[in-house]
């Protein structure tokens, strides 16, 4: 009987452990990854929406080189000059790619490493 007991406090053991770290793994977002580009342009559509378009650097790894991504406030970009090099992060939020933290940053150095 006591062999069945262990077992059965050794099985809610586990299966609140797995419950914990599942519970523990939801609430932590992952750190954010930030991009480098280069600012193309910035535009507003006729609904008041306004969009950034960023070319991405080469070592990004993604299909396209030049991709739009909606801002959610003008004030994000308003001291970048187009063709900067800048440093982003994106969510995808209502359907769309959206830049949540943008800023200008220096060039990288050939066969350095960048920040």
């Amino acid at each position: 009987m006591s062999n069945a007991w262990c077992r059965t406090v050794r099985v809610v053991a586990t299966t609140s452990i797995v419950v914990m770290s599942a519970a523990a793994a939801q609430t932590n977002e992952p750190p954010p990854v930030f991009t480098r580009a280069r600012l193309t342009s910035s535009f507003e559509e006729p609904g008041g929406k306004l969009y950034v378009r960023l070319k991405l650097l080469p070592r990004s790894k993604l299909p396209f080189a030049t991709q739009t991504f909606r801002l959610p406030d003008r004030a994000l970009v308003a001291d970048i000059p187009e063709g900067s090099l800048v440093r982003f992060t994106s969510r995808h939020i209502d359907g769309e790619n959206t830049v949540m933290s943008i800023h200008t940053v220096a060039e990288c150095k050939r066969f350095q490493p960048c920040d």
